[in-house]
């Protein structure tokens, strides 16, 4: 019997990547997962292997069929679906669909599911939301700018649930990672060589730091360790800590 045996449980994004090692994880859990991503066909494939339930669309608006699906509750819910843009450059024209995509799918597809599972959540006290923020949520990424903006957006809404609510039974975790061996990882470009790929660590890693942080009831799922002495430095002395990025900006101007 796994931890999550007949819980209802919802991945977006879980085509590939993160979302779907969540899904794995989760199933072999015991868990009944409805597996969510924008491409219909990579959603059926993990739902398959896993003998989960496909609920293909828009990550901002499935709650509701995937409650369906599950037979109308929904015990976790992992907003996992993300995109990353690359950052603003000087002269340029202002990228505003990507900027406007960004908070959509980054902060306000969080903000609808949340508004949405709320209601049935506080009426039976208890209820289950996954963040995939990522470690640029907490510090920052060079050459993103859009990226970096949002990801803070959704942490700072993760916090806001779990400070609101967890007195009513909501649990609320933040899955922060540096760089995770992903199709995303791999569209960072150069940025992400520098920074990210050194330490990349595969999906499955992310997946059990978050059944290790739920386990232990903690808020901060950090499958990188190290990102806590980062974030510590960053709030200890700010313009230090700025000082020692802009180092790492002009490392990469460089490269280029």
């Amino acid at each position: 019997m796994g931890a999550f045996q007949e819980a209802g449980v919802v991945v977006t994004g879980a085509g590939g990547g993160i979302g779907a090692a969540l899904a794995r994880r989760f199933a072999a859990e015991g868990a009944r997962v409805v597996v969510n991503d924008l491409d219909a066909g990579r959603a059926k494939q993990v739902a398959e292997d896993i003998g989960g339930i496909a609920v293909p669309g828009d990550a901002s608006a499935i709650v509701g069929d995937a409650r369906d699906a599950l037979g109308g509750t929904v015990d976790v819910y992992c907003a996992n679906a993300g995109v990353a843009a690359d950052g603003i450059e000087p002269g340029q024209p202002l990228d505003e669909k990507a900027w406007a995509l960004s908070w959509d799918v980054n902060v306000m597809a969080h903000v609808r599911a949340a508004q949405e599972l709320l209601p049935a959540w506080l009426e039976r006290g208890s209820g289950r939301f996954v963040s995939t923020v990522s470690a640029a949520g907490l510090l920052t990424m060079i050459g993103a700018a859009p990226y970096a903006v949002t990801k803070h957006g959704a942490l700072a809404f993760a916090e806001w649930l779990s400070l609101t609510y967890r007195h009513r039974g909501v649990k609320v975790h933040a899955i922060c990672p540096q760089g995770v061996r992903t199709d995303m990882l791999a569209a960072t470009g150069s940025a992400g060589d520098l920074v990210l790929r050194p330490t990349a660590i595969e999906p499955e890693h992310v997946a059990d730091a978050l059944l290790q942080g739920i386990e232990a009831d903690r808020f901060l799922i950090l499958p990188h360790s190290e990102v806590a002495a980062y974030h510590q430095a960053r709030a200890g002395d700010p313009d230090r800590w700025l000082s020692g990025m802009n180092r790492i900006q002009q490392q990469w101007e460089e490269a280029r």
